[in-house]
């Protein structure tokens, strides 16, 4: 399963039967709050759930913003406003205090625009630790030390990006780490329309197969807070979700058939019906439309589709075909709620940005 989401990994799990869908005995929290006009969803993994989720224990926020994918800037800044709000309430979780010096990290590839979003994210941070060590005169309060560096992959740089950050974090002391990087995700709805931030850190690489030496508390010494956005998903998911939106919409079309209201006008239009479970043909029906697939379970169909595309080399990953302007959007928000968040003189305390 391809995925850095830790809501994934635990929805994955309860489909396989791995796990139960509720917060006792399994080793696993999981709650919903709501941030402004959006879902929170707080997962927690304790030591027992790590090998059954993939996922190393710790806290796991993802906030849910499909209006990410919109050009409206007014939901930039709504989005940023309330990423703002999740990151001044997770710093205490993971023991960063309001003035501690933290280090932004922009992982990733910038020549690569799926996985660009942490440079981009470092061109647009407030850096302020140069003007403490020079110029302290000239902050003002309410401001923090602020470093940020986006140290490339191994295959432009030709050393680990974790060695990298620890040689960063061994000279420039900082007491805490902030990792920004593109993430992949299981569910196509979930691209560029999801948020995530852990306490857990990140190993680069790893819901592409790529994994790299992990960025975290054991392998820095301070606190390493993970945010990012899933960019790509496979072509297996993308496959699978295509045959199960093709086996709702004819299990939809069939029972809204001879109904008055379906030769209204704007019946008639795409998308103007939501695709439900309560739209899944029977098992019968499965079976006619799609044949010995029809009968399979969707782990057995997302594994036989693996096992049809893998060696034909064609389980590719994908990104959307607008993602340049989805990266440029993703980053400038993600840049406004970090300045926001880290200095208390960029917002005015309720996760309002203010502009100078």
């Amino acid at each position: 399963m391809r995925t850095d989401l830790a809501i994934e990994a635990f929805e994955t799990a309860v489909e396989e039967q791995l796990i139960q869908d509720r917060p006792v005995d399994n080793g696993v929290q999981i709650t919903e709050d709501k941030i402004d006009d959006f879902t929170l969803s707080k997962v927690v993994i304790s030591k027992s759930a790590e090998q059954t989720l993939g996922k190393k224990e710790g806290h796991y926020w993802t906030l849910e913003v499909p209006q990410l994918r919109t050009q409206d800037e007014k939901w930039q800044k709504i989005i940023s406003q309330s990423l703002e709000k999740v990151i001044r309430q997770f710093l205490p979780l993971s023991q960063v205090s309001a003035e501690a010096h933290v280090l932004v990290v922009g992982l990733g590839n910038w020549q690569i625009t799926p996985d660009s979003l942490g440079p981009l994210v470092c061109e647009n941070v407030f850096i302020t630790n140069h003007l403490f060590q020079y110029e302290p005169h000239a902050v003002q309060e309410g401001f923090r030390k602020v470093s940020a560096i986006a140290p490339g992959v191994m295959g432009l740089t030709g050393m680990e990006t974790s060695d990298i950050i620890h040689g960063i974090v061994e000279k420039v002391k900082p007491e805490a780490v902030i990792v920004i990087d593109a993430l992949a995700a299981r569910a196509v709805e979930r691209i560029h329309a999801t948020i995530q931030i852990s306490s857990t850190g990140i190993q680069p690489g790893a819901g592409v197969g790529n994994k790299r030496k992990e960025i975290s508390f054991e392998s820095l010494g301070v606190p390493v807070i993970s945010l990012g956005i899933p960019t790509v998903v496979d072509a297996v998911t993308i496959t699978q979700d295509t045959l199960n939106y093709y086996l709702k919409t004819l299990g939809q079309k069939k029972r809204n058939q001879g109904k008055p209201s379906n030769s209204l006008l704007t019946s008639a239009l795409p998308g103007s019906r939501k695709l439900t479970e309560d739209d899944q043909p029977s098992e019968e029906e499965r079976k006619l439309y799609l044949g010995m697939m029809g009968e399979l379970e969707e782990d057995e169909k997302r594994q036989l589709l693996e096992e049809v595309l893998a060696p034909l080399g064609h389980n590719l990953i994908v990104t959307p075909k607008d993602t340049d302007l989805f990266m440029e959007q993703a980053a400038n928000v993600i840049a406004m709620a970090i300045n926001s968040a880290l200095h208390a003189s960029l917002s005015n305390g309720q996760g309002t940005t203010v502009t100078h």
